[in-house]
């Protein structure tokens, strides 16, 4: 027995972002990863075994190639971005927001397909995530890791599936 999968919508606006993050990012010492990909966040100095916090974030942007291996992501990615649904929005923005502020993930974005909008947080001075902006359909979101990469949100919520 499977999960659901994805919606359409969801998958449409997962491949566009990730579009667009790899093409600015080919060559580049960042590289991008779609799910299913494993990010490992431990908590401390936990053993491989050890690492209770494994989640599977929509888009994964991670700059240092040291945390990269066979299993996926050891260690806080640079960019993690969440595409809500209905059965995930509390975990994403609560659960998630929370492990990924604790962890050290420099930056968050959290999409609302149905809205059309996306809130990002970064990683102020205190460790604590600080909203930097609400972004909408026919804005550009310049990157706080990477400011010279601008995301195109009218090319995300273009032919919008309802």
């Amino acid at each position: 027995m499977m999960s659901p999968a994805p919606s359409s919508e969801h998958q449409r606006i997962l491949m566009e972002m990730g579009r667009q993050l790899a093409t600015y990012l080919q060559g580049k010492r960042c590289s991008v990863f779609p799910a299913p990909f494993d990010v490992r966040l431990p908590q401390g100095e936990e053993n491989e075994e050890e690492i209770e916090n494994v989640v599977q974030p929509d888009l994964v942007v991670i700059c240092d190639p040291s945390k990269i291996d066979k299993r996926g992501c050891k260690g806080a990615p640079d960019l993690i971005i969440e595409i809500l649904s209905y059965s995930t929005a509390k975990k994403d923005l609560n659960e998630k927001f929370n492990l990924y502020e604790q962890t050290g993930v420099k930056e968050y974005w959290v999409v609302f397909p149905g809205e059309e909008a996306v809130e990002v947080y970064q990683l102020n001075d205190k460790m604590r995530y600080e909203k930097t902006g609400t972004y909408e359909k026919n804005d550009l979101i310049r990157l706080g890791i990477l400011p010279e990469l601008e995301i195109d949100l009218s090319l995300v919520f273009q032919n919008r599936i309802v």
